[in-house]
């Protein structure tokens, strides 16, 4: 991607370079976090961006061990040069980094192995022999070890034994009673390599030896005494070989350090773009970041996104509430936007914006937007924001920004992104806003996308004129004046200065004559402007409840598509089983009539006790199909008997009819015109009972079951009395079990909450309801009653 190094600047694109190295675990990472710039190719940045979604989804796992992991590239960089030599301190960062290989390896293996992640761990070379090496060589504290060599493991052991020795022998002359008196302490201590002791300067001579040193006050000499010269030769011998055989290990070291100086670069890289991955990831884990759907069609549509600066509370800290949604677009057939509205309304933010998210997506970062946002990676990105005004280069502010606008005329063409702030400021209006269009006419037939922000009023009237142009205002409230941080696309903006003012402190005395001055006509514009930045609201507010009571809609569509779906596969399931059942009781009843038949075509069974037991036979066989009767209903001892011209409901038949006549257990009835007899055993009268009415010859209307998609699932009693409520209840209640619903819904309001407790106390009573309860709270809560029904 072409940017300069002023664009970072002018973005701030270095303030979120800070923000995710600080989030990374070791120097490299950090390292490579301050130094990110953006990709090239669209699929580089695709593999950056699903990097940091895996490390995303795998940070409640927790991160990889990379807190050791250490800088290497000048370590590398000296160790190439044969007979080069690393100190222990450099080999002790190369062990850390290559332990550190090791254990990223063994942290991705549980991973799947086509995880994005889990294939960069394992490009890692984990230089085992290498690692054991070093840490058979150098400690800790970065000192050698005496298992670095079996030659510096004798020499060390030659040392201890060899000073052992020494101060043994020192301490005998120190402890004598001959000699104790010479000496100012009991103190062994080291001149020049070798162990000496204190001797009194009045002791001169006296013991025999050599004098390496005297004191300040010239009272004491150190003195070497003559029976441990010759250990003390020995020992700088010692520690000569000691030195030779440390120099020859480092030199063994850096050598295997040279021979796979390529693997540890390329682990080094690897482990820096891990670790920056996993910043990323919690950088945008922070910002609620996500990646916008990358295309190639040239536009921007970045939903509900926010400025990621101004979610930053104390240094690095980040709260996503601090900063205000707005949505950034650019779409076809569109190619410029022209911005307007009042001064610190956010106009610039919002040019910032577009320019900083797109620099971060062509990063591999995740930006702070809504689901659905789409983002063309655009090939170059020129901005011009700030004031260029340059003293040394005898620049003011206009001819700065013209100087910057001819550099951008110079390079900008296809797939270009132009950000230009405050178009036309600096000199005349009029010849301002004349330059800028003209630039703009030009940027748009070399086939840029521009995005500018502007208080001038000629370029918001040929952005409403013009095809491939498109107006924005930074939206402001319409009572206060105060600005609301968000862009209203379609309409221009005011630029509200006297408002501003006026909110900035300004006298009441200045705002006055200023408005006399101004006069009325740019005040009625302004209005105008104003008046259509407040419909706008307004739409957008009626839009907003349109959505949610679409939304609404789709919900309890939904619920009661999977409720009759529910309904139907329990009806399915409850035939399935009947069948099966059915079926193999007629297997059985068959088994056992051709085995009744057998016997009575045999004979077997002739005399009296053959018949009586056939019988038998035959009466269990009715008693295994008794189930499957139909079942007559009982009629309670309460019960009224029926009346002619009564409204009962015909069980078998699911439908309502009318008594026209009653003879003993039978009663003629009348359905849809016609008649027909049915045992009284099969019917039942409504609770309160019905009757047809009597001064209509007509004949009356019968209910027969109605289609479930036909009967509404909800009735809403709210405003009504209880009885009249009641009444329509019942009703209610008698189509939906001729619908065969399982569910309905009774909707009563909260009121004094004695609707709803009529409406419960009658549901109780009703043998057809099989159980009641409110409503979940999201659909109502205790306003509404839900009554599943059964047969």
């Amino acid at each position: 991607m072409e940017i300069s190094t002023s664009t970072f600047t002018r973005l701030e694109f270095d303030a979120v370079r800070r923000l995710l190295a600080a989030r990374a675990d070791s120097l490299p990472g950090r390292l490579l976090a301050e130094l990110l710039t953006p990709l090239t190719g669209q699929e580089a940045v695709a593999l950056a961006l699903g990097e940091v979604v895996e490390a995303q989804t795998l940070l409640s796992e927790g991160r990889p061990p990379l807190v050791d992991n250490r800088i290497l590239k000048t370590i590398l960089e000296r160790s190439a040069a044969s007979g080069s030599l690393l100190a222990a301190e450099q080999l002790q960062d190369v062990g850390a980094a290559v332990e550190v290989a090791g254990r990223c390896r063994s942290w991705a293996d549980p991973l799947d192995e086509q995880r994005r992640l889990a294939k960069l761990c394992a490009s890692l070379t984990p230089l085992s022999a290498l690692l054991r090496r070093l840490q058979e060589s150098i400690g800790p504290r970065a000192e050698l070890l005496d298992s670095a060599s079996f030659e510096l493991g004798d020499i060390r052991r030659e040392l201890r034994q060899l000073r052992g020795r020494i101060k043994q022998q020192l301490e005998k002359l120190l402890a004598a009673n001959v000699s104790a008196s010479c000496f100012q302490e009991q103190l062994i201590t080291v001149r020049n390599g070798r162990y000496v002791v204190p001797l009194k300067t009045d002791y001169r001579g006296q013991i025999k030896g050599l004098i390496h040193d005297e004191s300040a006050s010239g009272q004491t000499l150190y003195l070497e005494p003559e029976l441990v010269s010759a250990g003390n030769s020995r020992l700088q011998q010692l520690l000569q070989e000691e030195k030779r055989e440390e120099r020859r290990i480092l030199l063994q070291l850096t050598d295997l350090v040279r021979q796979h100086r390529s693997e540890l670069a390329h682990n080094e890289e690897l482990l820096a773009r891990l670790d920056m991955r996993f910043a990323a990831a919690c950088l945008a884990q922070e910002y609620d970041g996500r990646v916008p759907q990358l295309v190639s069609e040239p536009l921007i549509e970045l939903r509900q996104a926010r400025h990621p600066l101004l979610m930053v509370t104390d240094g690095t800290e980040i709260e996503p509430s601090r900063a205000i949604p707005i949505d950034l677009c650019l779409l076809p057939p569109s190619r410029t936007l022209v911005i307007s509205g009042p001064n610190t309304g956010g106009k610039s933010v919002a040019l910032k914006s577009f320019g900083l998210l797109l620099l971060m997506v062509r990063a591999g970062l995740p930006i702070p937007c809504a689901e659905g946002s789409r983002l063309c990676l655009f090939e170059k990105l020129f901005v011009d924001i700030g004031d260029q005004q340059s003293i040394s280069e005898q620049l003011s502010t206009f001819s700065g920004h013209l100087s910057r606008l001819k550099q951008i005329l110079e390079q900008a063409g296809e797939n270009a992104l132009i950000l230009l702030d405050e178009a036309g400021t600096g000199t005349d209006p009029a010849e301002g806003a004349a330059l800028v269009i003209a630039a703009l006419e030009m940027l748009q037939q070399a086939g840029a996308h521009t995005v500018l922000t502007t208080h001038l009023g000629q370029l918001k009237a040929w952005a409403a004129e013009t095809d491939g142009v498109e107006n924005a205002a930074v939206e402001i409230d319409a009572e206060t004046l105060l600005p609301l941080y968000r862009l209203n696309y379609g309409i221009p903006g005011a630029s509200s200065a006297m408002a501003t003012a006026s909110r900035l402190g300004m006298p009441e005395q200045l705002l006055s004559r200023a408005q006399q001055l101004l006069g009325e006509q740019p005040q009625e514009g302004n209005e105008l402007l104003l008046s259509l930045n407040r419909r706008r609201q307004e739409l957008d507010t009626l839009r907003q409840q349109v959505e949610l009571e679409r939304e609404d809609a789709r919900r309890l569509w939904q619920m009661r598509r999977e409720q009759l779906q529910k309904l139907q596969e329990q009806k399915a399931r409850v035939r399935a089983q009947a069948v099966q059942q059915a079926e193999g009781l007629i297997a059985d009843t068959t088994r056992q009539l051709r085995s009744i038949r057998r016997k009575v075509d045999g004979g077997i069974e002739s005399g009296a006790k053959g018949q009586v037991a056939l019988a038998a036979q035959v009466d269990e066989v009715r008693q295994q199909l008794q189930p499957f009767r139909a079942q007559a209903r009982v009629r309670r001892s309460n019960e009224q008997p029926l009346e002619v011209g009564e409204l009962v409901r015909v069980l078998p038949l699911g439908v309502t009819a009318e008594v026209k006549r009653i003879q003993g257990k039978d009663a003629e009835l009348q359905i849809g015109g016609k008649r027909m007899r049915q045992s009284v055993l099969q019917l039942e009268a409504f609770s309160p009972r019905r009757f047809a009415e009597r001064g209509d010859k007509k004949t009356p209307q019968v209910s027969a079951p109605a289609a479930p998609q036909a009967q509404a699932m909800r009735l809403v009693l709210v405003g009504q009395r209880v009885e009249p409520a009641l009444q329509t209840l019942e009703r209610f209640l008698d189509d939906a079990l001729l619908a065969s619903l399982a569910q309905i819904e009774i909707v009563h309001g909260s009121g004094t909450g004695a609707l709803r407790k009529a409406v419960r106390e009658y549901l109780a009573g009703q043998r057809c309801v099989t159980a009641f309860y409110a409503a979940a709270a999201e659909h109502g809560g205790e306003k509404i009653t839900v009554a599943e029904l059964g047969n």
